[in-house]
């Protein structure tokens, strides 16, 4: 199992750098970021900056869509990235939530999503595309490498994260609607003539080290609060159709808004609908010999990542943790050792 650490480019841009190096320190492989330009600072500037300061870890948006930016300009981001710092960039992609609805927007149509996802990939990997009516290619891009992961809940969108994408986000850490989730993704790249063991799964949620239950939880509600808005969405369009699993359905019937404002953000003041049972199910929380239990069950579902969100008080020392006991026993090049 690869670890990634999920960070939000609050001001200074140095703070995000230097997590993102004591990440690479402590053994994960990949730093992520938010990706709303309007509510955090710009990431693509920030990544640049990752890089050159960084020797191993492969950077990215969690996530980024197809409605802020334009899908060339994504693309040669990745592709100049890449020549300058040797193919350590992928792309997390969705429809869209906190970039898009900050300016009343909508998440973009999933058939935007899968066009969208072809050109940056193409494009990105030093090919040619087609789009809107036109062959394109990078002429000064040769040898670049990029995956684009695919975020999805709903089922329409899973079908899609397994016939198109090179991995799929979950984020959320539930074992149980894990499971469900990547057998439907699974499925629709086996339907698709895919090798459905080839879609790389990544679990993403926030992570804590500690022993104060209830100070953890506090930190980690505003989690709840922004998959809600997700399953929001899915609710409204499948009802209580058994589409989706009953566990994520129920927690947001008390749900009254959300103010975008505050996402993402321990303390957030519009998640007292979320209950401790879902954060507990939907986090990962406790000492590192729990997580390392939580872990273990989501690694034998096929996870090949686990992306913690770092949006509390304790990084530094979960980063350690991580690092000196929780990496080492789900490496797989360790644990093969054992």
């Amino acid at each position: 199992m690869q670890f990634g650490a999920v960070l939000q480019t609050n001001p200074p841009a140095s703070r995000t750098i230097a997590l993102a190096k004591l990440a690479e320190q402590h053994g994960f492989s990949h730093v992520w970021t938010f990706d709303s330009h309007l509510l955090w600072q710009e990431p693509y500037v920030i990544y640049s900056q990752i890089l050159a300061e960084t020797r191993r870890v492969t950077v990215g948006p969690f996530v980024t869509n197809p409605a802020t930016r334009d899908w060339t300009v994504t693309a040669s981001v990745f592709a100049t990235l890449n020549e300058m710092y040797g193919n350590r960039t992928i792309c997390g992609i969705g429809r869209g939530d906190s970039a898009v609805r900050v300016t009343n927007g909508k998440p973009t149509t999933l058939k935007e999503l899968r066009e969208s996802i072809h050109v940056i990939r193409e494009l990105a990997n030093s090919r040619e595309v087609e789009y809107n009516g036109a062959t394109l290619r990078f002429p000064w891009s040769v040898g670049s490498r990029l995956d684009v992961w695919v975020a999805a809940y709903g089922p329409l969108a899973l079908k899609l994260a397994g016939e198109v994408g090179d991995g799929f986000i979950l984020q959320l850490a539930d074992v149980d609607i894990a499971k469900w989730m990547i057998q439907h993704v699974r499925d629709a790249a086996e339907a698709a003539g895919r090798d459905p063991m080839s879609v790389k799964i990544c679990v993403a949620a926030p992570f804590y080290i500690g022993d104060d239950r209830q100070h953890m939880r506090d930190q980690c509600r505003w989690f709840g609060g922004m998959v809600g808005n997700h399953v929001a969405d899915i609710v409204a369009k499948y009802g209580a159709s058994g589409a989706v699993p009953q566990a994520l359905t129920d927690y947001i019937e008390g749900r009254h808004g959300y103010d975008y404002n505050e996402h993402g953000r321990a303390g957030n003041t519009h998640t007292d609908f979320v209950p401790d049972e879902i954060i507990d199910r939907f986090c990962v929380l406790g000492t590192s010999a729990q997580h390392i239990e939580k872990l273990q069950e989501l690694k034998a579902l096929g996870v090949d990542q686990f992306a913690g969100y770092l949006q509390h008080d304790n990084k530094e020392e979960t980063l350690r943790v991580y690092g000196e006991t929780v990496i080492p026993a789900l490496s797989d090049h360790l644990t093969a050792k054992a």
